[in-house]
């Protein structure tokens, strides 16, 4: 009889039990509900470990529980991920496993790119067709 009465009450804990379990819980999914990290807010994280930091941006990250912090620091540009928690900073590559790619080399190529119809070729020397498809800019130092 005892017997039947565990069984049965292993069954019910199993039936009130989630079918999914969520990494930090209490966000319905939706993380922006209950965490929220500005430019600013994450200078103040980042600057103890790096000093001269500038924050370009911040967003979700596609690991849950991280924020993607685009950040100049030195003259280069990088990516840093810190937790919600704001107690832990993560230098490094996240990989998606299903489809191998890097999604961090990724967003530093998107972070990286230069918009070259801002750049003043008045004195630029020509060579070639200025009509060429594809066209390559070379800087060069005189001195």
């Amino acid at each position: 009889m005892l017997r039947r009465h565990i069984f049965i009450i292993a069954i019910l804990l199993l039936l009130a039990t989630p079918s999914h379990v969520l990494a930090f819980g209490g966000c319905e999914e939706d993380c922006l509900k209950c965490h929220k990290l500005n430019k600013a807010d994450a200078e103040k994280v980042l600057k103890p470990i790096l000093p001269d930091v500038k924050v370009d941006s911040v967003r979700m990250s596609p690991a849950k529980g991280l924020w993607e912090v685009a950040l100049k620091t030195r003259g280069k540009k990088g990516i840093a991920y810190v937790d919600f928690s704001l107690q832990n900073i993560i230098v490094g590559n996240i990989i998606r496993i299903k489809t191998k790619v890097n999604l961090t080399q990724t967003r530093m190529m998107e972070i990286s790119k230069v918009d070259v119809s801002r750049i003043n070729l008045d004195n630029a020397l020509l060579y070639g067709s200025k009509k060429a498809a594809h066209k390559v800019i070379v800087f060069a130092d005189p001195d």
